[in-house]
């Protein structure tokens, strides 16, 4: 199920509001939260039944698993439970999200025919996996509560942040689903929770899915594309997956806020960074809190010299770049910002005396140009797009490109407007506009977060909460599914 769509809208979200609390209201605590983790376990299962039967195998056996370690007296056993948690979360990964990947590589090298798969990849499973891994490792390490079942399942299944994060621990929500207070409307809590889901789904449907159109022409037709073209693709697709992904937390935050749940911030303005580490302090926040706690310290940190803090800085990229997908561009994705996250720190040069637009633009343009491997089928259409974008050649923008942006039906009404003539003469006009448009709202205004932590709901803003919310809902009749569902 997906959050911009009409039954979760108008059917799924209004009744587990009516549902959650009131269940709790009538003194069934326990009630209500089986009740939740029931609607988790109907929105992940919606649209494929199969997904549902491997999250549920996955939440028996790793509660399992970390019930048992704390029991066991002998190190040697816990280590064992460890160990055994930690290799059949990362196998039953492999398995769906590797094998295919490993084998075809295994058949180039080798010049085998082993047989693919042709797993289909279960929805956020990288997510919930490693959110149920830094449980298994907390509770090795002690630092696990007495947690009952029904209160680990709602963790892990916990619907706003199940499918695509952002990946949360269980000290964060487990104790939100204890709290008392937090099982009965907060009506301040409630209009927040209104206004970031309202801000998200515009992300997502308005402006996310508005490039998505013209970005998916430009992919298709790569060798058609001359410089300004490949230049203006490569910035859609840069916006778009932002837009996109902080859309779904932004909605995933407004759903948690009106659930009385909060959940951690994700993105903190990522195109305001002004060095590839200041990026990565920004963008994807959990995650990158993740693998600092569970791989880049473990692994030794800072604490072993400089150049092991590299060669640790350097893996983690590594590692993040496989965790995004199964093919060599991710990791070749992974290389390119683990190299410039290495650079900076032998270098220093995040410290210089440069302006701070300059900065921003640099790191905004090699974080766009490292985009255009993620989006890339292959290697080798990354780098015809490379080579399009510095020999292509100037001219007009891609006239596919041009004309669907200009069959939206929002660009119709400028048309009404009398502006028909200069778009006709001047067809790259409105895409470009819209980019930089929203370009510079990346990196001027403030961000949901900021502006739902601060929030009074001034006439002005509900406003803009029901214009938002139509125009949204209005647009949803092509609807499409996050990018980091794929993750």
């Amino acid at each position: 199920m997906l959050f911009n769509s009409y039954i979760f809208i108008f059917l799924f979200f209004p009744l587990v509001l009516i549902g959650y609390y009131g269940l709790n209201y009538a003194g069934q605590n326990r009630t209500a939260l089986v009740f939740l983790t029931g609607m988790s376990l109907w929105f992940y299962g919606y649209n494929n039944i199969n997904y549902l039967f491997i999250l549920i195998i996955s939440i028996f056996f790793n509660f399992a698993i970390s019930a048992v370690i704390p029991l066991s007296k002998n190190l040697v056993i816990k280590r064992f439970f460890l160990c055994l948690g930690i290799l059949l979360n990362i196998g039953i990964l492999f398995y769906f999200k590797y094998y295919d990947f490993f084998i075809e590589n295994v058949n180039a090298l080798c010049k085998t025919s082993l047989p693919l798969l042709r797993l289909m990849l279960p929805l956020g499973i990288s997510f919930y996996t490693f959110q149920q891994l830094s449980y298994v490792v907390d509770s090795y390490r002690g630092e696990c509560r007495d947690y009952g079942f029904w209160e680990y399942a709602a963790y892990v299944s916990f619907f706003p942040q199940l499918i695509a994060g952002p990946i949360v621990y269980h000290s964060e929500l487990i104790p939100q689903f204890r709290n008392p207070a937090n099982r009965r409307i907060c009506f301040e809590n409630m209009s927040k929770g209104i206004y970031a889901f309202s801000l998200g789904l515009a992300k997502k449907v308005l402006i996310a899915d508005t490039f998505s159109k013209v970005v998916t022409i430009g992919y298709d037709s790569i060798e058609k594309l001359n410089t300004p073209s490949a230049f203006l693709i490569m910035l859609c697709y840069s916006l778009q997956i932002y837009f996109d992904f902080s859309g779904y937390c932004d909605m995933a935050y407004g759903m948690g806020y009106m659930l009385n749940v909060k959940l951690p911030v994700n993105f903190h303005s990522p195109y305001k960074a002004q060095s590839v580490s200041d990026f990565w302090d920004r963008w994807h926040m959990t995650l990158t809190r993740f693998f600092t706690k569970y791989i880049y310290i473990p692994l030794g940190g800072n604490r072993k010299g400089n150049t092991r803090t590299c060669l640790n800085v350097f893996l983690v990229f590594l590692i993040s770049g496989l965790w995004h997908g199964a093919n060599w561009t991710f990791i070749l994705w992974g290389v390119l910002h683990g190299t410039a996250s290495v650079f900076e720190r032998l270098t220093n040069i995040s410290n210089l005396k440069i302006p701070k637009a300059v900065k921003i633009g640099v790191t905004f343009a090699l974080v766009t140009f490292a985009w255009s491997l993620f989006r890339a089928e292959s290697i080798g259409s990354a780098k015809l797009l490379w080579h399009q974008l510095f020999c292509g050649g100037f001219g007009p923008i891609y006239q596919p490109v041009t004309e669907k942006f200009q069959s939206l039906i929002e660009i119709s009404f400028l048309y009404r407007a009398g502006l028909g003539g200069i778009m006709e003469r001047y067809p790259w006009l409105p895409l470009t506009a819209f980019a930089c448009l929203s370009l510079t709202a990346c990196l001027s205004m403030k961000n949901t977060q900021e502006k739902t932590a601060c929030l009074k709901l001034t006439n002005g803003k509900l406003l803009v909460v029901v214009i938002l919310m139509f125009w949204s809902i209005m647009s949803l009749s092509e609807i499409s599914e996050f990018l980091y569902f794929n993750f």
